[in-house]
């Protein structure tokens, strides 16, 4: 299975790591938009493009791995490369999932492609574990928290500040919240009882350290609705310290059975990443495989995890997942 990743950042970095692992792929192209020439890849005879040159590879490509941002790169990207290849994508805007699903389905069923979208383990994974749980316990709640984890637009925030030079944020859940909710208390949480949030700043020489904290504790839709601790240190210290990108988190359904609902239940999925960008990359790869096999079937449009029966995720026949994974 031919693969080709668009965009060499931190998440192309991992695809292309997670290509390595696999057997049944192989990469074949890396489009960018920066100078070709700067591009060095870790895979040997691998060539690397101008992102504009995509569309005349096109017949070399089983699937393309698209690695830009939600923000302004997946809402244009997808739809348009979706004319030429089999995509997949990240997109984890996820008020703006059922805008960027229609435009990706469009683009992919005039041109006969499959797409798959925000495909990742939030959204992605932990989509999944929600609707499960969501099927099998009707009458319940659903909770979800984040970190131990480098939030990488909350650490962007952080370095726009005035006086700030470099920085890195993380999002922790609150241990009296996950233990309420293990024990099936059902408990009515604030955005503010849910996680706390942690900075480590580095300012420049002479800066006003009072009002950096003040600015970032009282940044609206980042830091003012949560309780944050703000650590100033040294640039030695934050790369020494906090040069990783590591993640996670938990989905939690608390529900009842029983005629009366006499019985409870709780189901918990968790997830403790060295590596954010690693992860996701592999999640994307499994789903990649499922894309080529479903336009090998002769599927088209855009689809969702929702849509992906596990099988196609597995290299493995149907007759081996029965024997061993059953």
């Amino acid at each position: 299975m031919r693969i080709g990743i668009y965009g060499y950042g931190n998440l192309g970095r991992g695809v292309e790591a997670a290509v390595r692992q696999t057997d049944d792929m192989e990469l074949v192209a890396v489009f960018t938009r920066r100078n070709p020439a700067d591009v060095k890849l870790q895979t040997e005879g691998v060539k690397v493009y101008a992102a504009s040159e995509a569309a005349s590879h096109a017949d070399e490509i089983d699937v393309l791995v698209l690695c830009g941002g939600s923000a302004t790169d997946l809402p244009e990207q997808t739809p348009e490369l979706a004319k030429y290849f089999n995509v997949i994508d990240s997109f984890d805007t996820h008020a703006r999932i059922p805008e960027h699903f229609a435009n990706v389905d469009k683009a992919a069923k005039e041109s006969g492609h499959t797409a798959l979208i925000s495909c990742g383990w939030d959204p992605g994974m932990f989509s999944l574990n929600r609707l499960y749980a969501n099927a099998v316990l009707p009458q319940g709640n659903d909770y979800t928290f984040w970190g131990k984890g480098v939030s990488q637009g909350h650490s962007d925030a952080i370095r726009r500040v005035k006086g700030v030079k470099n920085g890195k944020q993380y999002t922790i859940p609150v241990e009296a919240a996950l233990e309420s909710v293990r024990n099936g208390e059902n408990p009515e949480l604030t955005t503010r009882q849910k996680h706390t949030r942690e900075c480590f700043v580095v300012a420049e020489e002479g800066a006003d350290l009072a009002q950096i904290e003040k600015d970032i504790k009282e940044m609206p839709n980042y830091f003012s609705d949560y309780d944050t601790t703000v650590h100033f240190i040294s640039e030695e210290e934050l790369q020494a310290n906090h040069s990783g990108i590591p993640h996670g988190g938990f989905v939690f359904r608390t529900g009842v059975t029983g005629f009366n609902g006499e019985h409870k239940h709780v189901i918990e999925y968790s997830l403790k990443l060295d590596s954010n960008p690693e992860f996701t990359s592999s999640v994307i790869l499994a789903y990649a495989r499922a894309v080529n096999r479903l336009h090998q079937e002769g599927a088209n449009g855009c689809k969702t995890v929702f849509d992906v029966a596990p099988a196609y995720l597995s290299p493995l026949s149907g007759e081996e997942l029965r024997a061993h994974m059953l």
